[in-house]
């Protein structure tokens, strides 16, 4: 099937513009002018004019700026010549603002555009959605009661299906070619990621991580579950979690036909799953306990690479897993190989 014919009976992708301060709207342009087959048929909900100055920040010297085209409608992007940017301007939303700096209006801009694109991903109207980052501080000082995206999107979720947010459990997941992680707590502070460490909790995560890696893999995945405490408690004299909590909860997982081990040592288990040359990973993805349990490991291995996706959701979302970069925003120094790789997933995951 030709590039063409593909495009018009596919649904347009979606890419929020991420904070406009940020790096966001740099590493658009730049995945739209260096990877155009993976972002064909895919458009931008934002700022026109926002977009057009990270245009102006990306340009390569002796290289013609990118254009920035503003569309009526998310299909109008599936006509979009290819390294050609198609933004929906969303109306309401601030222009450019300040490079690097936190602020109420960028913060509301960024959660307009992920509100936007969740509803018409929910409505069925778009194939998925890709996150650009956007700043949770900037988020709280425009008055957003949720502290980032998978917050935000299951929030959404809830209320499209009618349903309490509780009933519309989901999860992070940080994936890359040679780790997967998903988090038991996201976006709480250490004391209360502790407290999450329940059986309940721990049992739905696994829950969660096993029915999106069986479709995903098309066949049950092999799922690791680190402990909370150093050792995974070494027997209880580090810590009685893993014997009161994550023990059972995996008990119960294999009890329910899934490939679950653990508790294991925090400190080993992200190697003994990772996927190295030569080196195939004893496990598919590892539960992690807290958010810096399990982002710090997939990271280390390259931030480039990393893609964020939201699991438990009725719509495909990813992201890149890296923030916002106020420190080099409008530099054209960000690298967009991330967010390449999250339209990738994204492709993948509402094929």
């Amino acid at each position: 099937m030709t590039r063409a014919a593909s495009l018009t009976t596919a649904l347009p992708m979606a890419i929020t513009q991420g904070d406009p301060a940020g790096i966001g709207p740099e590493i658009i342009v730049q995945a739209f002018r260096d990877a155009p087959a993976d972002l064909a048929g895919a458009f931008v909900v934002g700022d026109v004019a926002t977009l057009r100055r990270a245009a102006q920040a990306v340009v390569r010297p002796g290289a013609p700026a990118v254009p920035v085209a503003q569309i009526d409608a998310p299909a109008d992007a599936l006509r979009v010549p290819p390294r050609c940017v198609p933004v929906l301007q969303l109306p309401g939303i601030p222009g450019p603002q300040p490079w690097g700096r936190v602020s109420a209006e960028a913060g509301r801009a960024a959660a307009d555009c992920v509100a936007w694109a969740a509803r018409a991903a929910l409505r069925g109207e778009i194939s998925a959605m890709v996150t650009a980052p956007l700043h949770k501080e900037a988020l709280a000082a425009a008055g957003v009661a949720f502290p980032g995206h998978t917050e935000l999107l299951q929030a959404e979720a809830a209320a499209h299906q009618g349903l309490a947010v509780d009933a519309v459990p989901v999860r992070m997941m940080l994936a890359s070619d040679e780790l997967r992680t998903v988090l038991v707590s996201i976006h709480v502070a250490l004391r209360d990621a502790i407290d999450a460490v329940t059986r309940g909790n721990v049992l739905q995560t696994v829950e969660i991580a096993h029915a999106a890696l069986l479709r995903s893999l098309g066949r049950p995945p092999r799922i690791a579950v680190a402990g909370l405490n150093p050792h995974a408690g070494e027997g209880g004299l580090f810590g009685r979690e893993e014997a009161t909590h994550i023990a059972p909860a995996v008990a119960a997982a294999r009890a329910l036909g899934m490939d679950v081990h653990g508790p294991m040592a925090p400190d080993t288990v992200f190697m003994r799953a990772r996927h190295a040359p030569g080196h195939p990973g004893e496990f598919d993805v590892v539960i992690a306990m807290y958010h810096d349990q399990g982002l710090i490991p997939v990271k280390y291995l390259g931030v480039d690479k990393g893609v964020n996706v939201t699991l438990g959701l009725p719509l495909v979302r990813t992201s890149p897993d890296h923030g916002t970069a106020f420190d080099i925003a409008g530099r054209g120094e960000a690298d967009a190989s991330s967010l390449i790789e999250a339209v990738r997933v994204a492709r993948q995951l509402s094929a």
